[in-house]
């Protein structure tokens, strides 16, 4: 087995203690930066996000096999050529206004980030001027997330969305939404780019969206 295998065994199965070590020794036989990345992380995060969508694991799997891979990536880092790990793209994140959950946000920003994405999380309860903010001061940014978990923040998704469709910057992000209460057709309605159901998918729509942003 080669090291770059080791280190993707070692992210699915969540062994953040190990990850970092054998990152270093993939590195020290002289494995490239890029590729200890692609296959030994963000191949290994696909495969989980697989079994997750499959119900073969569950969150607490998923959030372990991340957290791995992180400790991966920090060892990486310093190795990798600047802006390397954020090739492709960058993602406002967020929970909207009058919700506080953000489990659901956390494990999307996670996959979205082992998916090769920067991730700016605006964390819960944010409101519509935060977000049209945070893009205006990242011209770079082509994703926008925005997230709600209950139904009764769904307007303030609806109206959070309305707000980004009516600036200026709008033809360069791309709007994901997602949570408990949300399908495609309220996606469509509010005039979102894209909705996915669950973390695994979402870091798949984002390289989708972010490809035609």
């Amino acid at each position: 087995m080669s090291k770059i295998q080791e280190v993707a065994e070692a992210v699915e199965k969540g062994k953040a203690k190990l990850v970092g070590g054998l990152v270093q020794e993939a590195l020290d036989e002289g494995c490239d930066p890029v590729e200890i990345l692609n296959q030994g992380m963000i191949d290994a995060m696909g495969v989980v996000g697989e079994k997750f969508k499959n119900n073969e694991i569950f969150v607490p799997e998923m959030l372990v096999a991340a957290r791995a891979m992180k400790k991966g990536v920090e060892v990486l880092k310093p190795h990798l050529a600047s802006g390397g790990t954020s090739s492709a793209g960058k993602m406002i994140l967020g929970t909207v206004a009058g919700d506080l959950h953000d489990i659901g946000k956390n494990l999307v920003g996670m996959m979205i980030e082992s998916a090769g994405f920067e991730v700016i999380d605006l964390g819960i309860d944010v409101p519509i001027e935060k977000f049209i903010e945070a893009v205006n001061e990242n011209p770079d940014a082509t994703l926008v997330g925005c997230s709600a978990l209950l139904t009764t923040t769904m307007p303030a998704l609806r109206d959070t969305v309305a707000a980004l469709n009516e600036q200026p910057f709008r033809d360069r992000i791309k709007i994901m939404v997602g949570g408990a209460p949300i399908t495609q057709a309220f996606a469509d309605e509010i005039g979102a780019d894209g909705y996915s159901e669950d973390a695994a998918s979402a870091a798949q729509l984002a390289k989708k969206l972010a490809a035609t942003a």
